[in-house]
């Protein structure tokens, strides 16, 4: 009989993967890493948990209590030991919680980043502001 939490955190990564087809790429782009979950890649950390999510390096965890501090150093270690150049994020969702309803951690330098693609995309912001001193 397998682990039933393991089976839980590979479901939500699925749905993950499935979620950011249909609504962010709209057509099928991601998908749930292989042996993601501890797993390991050769001798190096494991890589995201959802793989073709370009621009973020996702690590999922579906927990009722999470420390959301170790979970971003956990992504922040596999990025560094896979070189990868994406931003560290956590996606988790309780028990009981629909996915939709998951929430999505970054580091604030690194959401400034997104924030502003969107203000820009909006016409919020504009590349010839002056910076604020």
């Amino acid at each position: 009989m397998g682990n039933p939490q393991k089976a839980k955190g590979d479901k939500y990564e699925n749905d993950l993967a499935k979620y950011m087809n249909e609504y962010v790429f709209k057509y099928e782009q991601c998908q749930r890493a292989p042996l993601s979950g501890g797993g390991r890649i050769g001798l190096h950390a494991g890589g995201a948990d959802i793989l073709g999510s370009t621009g973020v390096f996702v690590e999922a965890k579906r927990v009722e209590r999470l420390n959301v501090r170790e979970a971003l150093q956990q992504a922040e270690r596999n990025i560094e030991a896979t070189k990868s150049t994406e931003y560290a994020t956590v996606i988790t969702r309780r028990n009981r919680e629909s996915l939709e309803d998951s929430l999505v951690v970054m580091r604030l330098k690194d959401w400034k980043d997104f924030y502003i693609a969107y203000l820009k995309s909006e016409g919020y912001l504009r590349d010839d502001q002056p910076d604020l001193k």
